[in-house]
């Protein structure tokens, strides 16, 4: 059974940490320990690396472009942020970099995706060694997501955007000049709908990710192409939550109405209102990412609208995972917890990976 996550920073761990995703998550653990790293303290132990890749059999990542707004940096350890557009254009090119560079020094490790036949030829040795064969060591599929528009400088360099590889935008991560985001309330503004307009013309796929409500439900309105959220939770099962980072019911059924996909988020905080960093990871366990599953599911009559989108590395850690998740590999084990609820195999490959297929194959051009 293979995977599709469809949300990972690797860019920005690469930029600001300095971390290797050619190791292990075990591997970079030790290194960071011995080496005094300040990555943990900030940005909690990884998950991820590509022998971790291969074990948990992932076949493709939404990789990301992002750097944080000047208001939000967390500290002075953060170098990944922007205080002007110029700025964030600057860092979000110097990501896109990262990715190429990695596609072509080690093509036998990961394999850029623009187009449909890309998608094919990474999917499809992954299929093969999903028959039975427990060793893998195919490329990694990148499908680059830029996280906040705001490297944007002006809608006309979405051409260039396009041309380097960029298949999917979020308009927000907080509040931008585009919309209201994460923390920052707003519609839709004169600049956020001449982006939606470019991108559509181009083909790019649509993040609800972070937007706030309002802006999200206006561009359900107006966007004419796929729209997705890519690590989104259900607010109706946060239902004591103040924020307006997780997806209403209103939301959800939007994106399902356009035939797109969410991706849960296995973040402690995302799955249990008042959890924060220290407290028992037992009070949380892929059951209540499971919950979030569920809710997509009952919502749509079916499972081809949910899927994976674990944000790893993007803020949070493995200490503020739920219980029994170690790497990556572990999100295997939603698959025993979603066949208990009477899912069918097929309902939970679609969950783990397919459904984003079927998403890319009908989002991506010929």
């Amino acid at each position: 059974m293979f995977m599709i996550d469809a949300h990972q920073d690797l860019a920005y761990n690469v930029r600001n940490f300095g971390r290797n995703y050619f190791r292990a998550a075990a591997e970079t653990r030790q290194i960071e320990r011995q080496t005094r790293s300040n990555a943990p303290v900030h940005n909690g132990n990884t998950l991820l690396g590509w022998p971790d890749f291969q074990e948990a059999r992932t076949a493709v990542i939404f990789a990301t472009l992002f750097a944080a707004p000047a208001r939000h940096r967390a500290g002075d350890w953060e170098i990944i942020f922007y205080r002007d557009y110029g700025t964030a254009h600057r860092l979000y090119m110097d990501q896109v970099d990262v990715y190429h560079r990695w596609v072509d020094d080690h093509p036998d490790k990961f394999r850029l995706i623009r187009k449909k036949s890309d998608l094919d030829q990474t999917i499809k040795p992954w299929l093969n060694a999903s028959k039975g064969d427990e060793a893998t060591d195919n490329p990694v599929g990148l499908v680059i997501l830029m996280e906040g528009a705001e490297g944007v400088r002006q809608v006309e360099e979405l051409e260039t955007w396009w041309e380097r590889g960029v298949r999917i935008i979020g308009p927000a991560w907080a509040g931008t000049r585009y919309c209201g985001g994460t923390r920052e309330p707003g519609p839709l503004t004169r600049d956020g709908h001449a982006l939606l307009e470019t991108m559509a013309d181009f083909g790019f796929t649509l993040d609800l990710s972070h937007m706030d409500e309002q802006a999200a439900l206006e561009a359900l309105d107006v966007y004419p192409g796929p729209i997705i959220a890519t690590h989104a939770n259900a607010l109706s099962l946060l239902r004591s939550s103040e924020s307006n980072r997780h997806l209403s019911d209103r939301i959800i059924q939007g994106i399902l109405e356009r035939d797109g996909v969410i991706g849960v988020v296995p973040f402690n905080t995302f799955l249990k209102v008042g959890w924060k960093l220290g407290d028992p990871r037992s009070a949380v366990t892929l059951t209540n990412l499971v919950a979030h599953i569920d809710h997509i599911c009952q919502i749509a009559g079916d499972a081809s609208h949910a899927g994976i989108g674990s944000d790893f590395d993007g803020g949070f850690g493995v200490e503020s995972t739920p219980a029994g998740i170690d790497t990556i590999t572990d999100l295997h084990n939603l698959a025993p917890l979603l066949k208990e609820r009477g899912y069918s195999e097929s309902d939970i490959q679609g969950i783990m990976g397919a459904n984003w297929q079927r998403l890319l194959q009908h989002a991506l051009p010929e």
